[in-house]
């Protein structure tokens, strides 16, 4: 085999393989909606994470006053994840089965008083 050859070959298992093609499961999913109502914008930090310590997500963005901020973030098959929003002075968490559950809908509501969690899983396995 020549190298120009082995090189595309292994680029092409690479890339198979991040993208879950040799996968015998179909990955569970995270749809995050965080929603700034304070008068200013805030800066959130998305973390998450299964219950082995594998980090999925870890992102910083600002959110302006009245905008809402979406995040897709795809999991593994198997097993507790939690997702960890917090910004300056607060923090939610939600967390999910990802074994029973292939998508899970979480919202995260920022006012000046409170930090609002919801979540629910719109697709079991």
């Amino acid at each position: 085999m020549n190298r120009r050859h082995f090189v595309a070959v292994a680029a092409t298992v690479s890339v198979a393989g991040c993208t879950g093609l040799f996968d015998g499961e179909e990955r569970s999913n995270l749809d995050l909606t965080v929603q700034n109502e304070r008068a200013q914008p805030v800066t959130v930090q998305v973390v998450v994470v299964d219950d082995e310590g594998t980090t999925y997500e870890d992102e910083s963005d600002q959110i302006d006053s009245g905008v809402a901020r979406a995040f897709e973030v795809p999991v593994g098959t198997d097993g507790r994840h939690e997702v960890t929003v917090s910004g300056e002075d607060w923090t939610g968490k939600l967390a999910w089965d990802a074994t029973t559950c292939r998508l899970f809908d979480g919202r995260v509501r920022v006012t000046d008083d409170l930090v609002e969690v919801a979540g629910e899983c719109v697709d079991q396995r």
